[in-house]
């Protein structure tokens, strides 16, 4: 099973649906590509995917696009510019077809004073998430591309695995945008890893 499916059958929402609908968020229906918000306009919202696939992502000035982070079903994104009353630092748009409830910022505050173990949880779900960004902006500043990308998987294994052997859902595209790499560096480097023996590559599926 892929991190996105066991994600999905086996992790909690970071807000309860029905919690979500009570306070009076919204269900959006969204297109592959389709923007959801964009880098350096204010925050307004709470975001939760309900189904599909979100990615947060800067373009640098040649339009390379870099990957801040990939969002599945019951993950919240886009929620540190809620709290710190700055604009966005990245854009969003729907990698695939996809659904997301949208909840008002004062209603957001609302729904966490009232509900404090969805706020507890909430609090260390955005804890893990800066860890994680720390941990690849460490990796991409100092090391190798193997190292990168060894660092990346193990970051999805923790955070989604469950099976042994480990799949690797992303793309080569996917894995160069998240470690701002170019797609042929992670080719060459997912071979050498494999003759490394530390990745398994199974029908072009990535495995840890």
């Amino acid at each position: 099973m892929n991190q996105a499916l066991f994600y999905e059958a086996n992790h909690k929402a970071m807000i309860p649906e029905n919690l979500l609908l009570d306070y009076g968020a919204t269900l959006e229906k969204l297109k592959a590509s389709e923007i959801i918000l964009s880098e350096k306009s204010r925050a307004h919202f709470y975001f939760q995917v309900k189904a599909g696939e979100v990615k947060m992502y800067n373009l640098n000035d040649q339009g390379k696009e870099f990957v801040q982070g990939i969002f599945y079903k019951g993950e919240s994104f886009g929620e540190p510019p809620l709290f710190g009353e700055f604009n966005y630092p990245a854009s969003a748009a729907a990698v695939k077809a996809s659904e997301i409830y949208k909840l008002g910022k004062t209603k957001l505050f609302k729904l966490l004073t009232e509900n404090p173990e969805i706020n507890l949880n909430f609090t260390k779900a955005l804890a893990k998430r800066l860890y994680y960004k720390a941990t690849i902006l460490k990796e991409i500043s100092v090391h190798p591309p193997e190292h990168r990308i060894l660092t990346l998987i193990d970051f999805l294994k923790q955070q989604y695995g469950g099976d042994e052997p480990f799949q690797v859902e992303l793309t080569r595209q996917q894995i160069a945008d998240l470690t701002g790499l170019r797609v042929e560096t992670v080719i060459r480097a997912i071979k050498q890893l494999e003759q490394d023996g530390e990745l398994n590559l199974i029908k072009h599926k990535v495995y840890r």
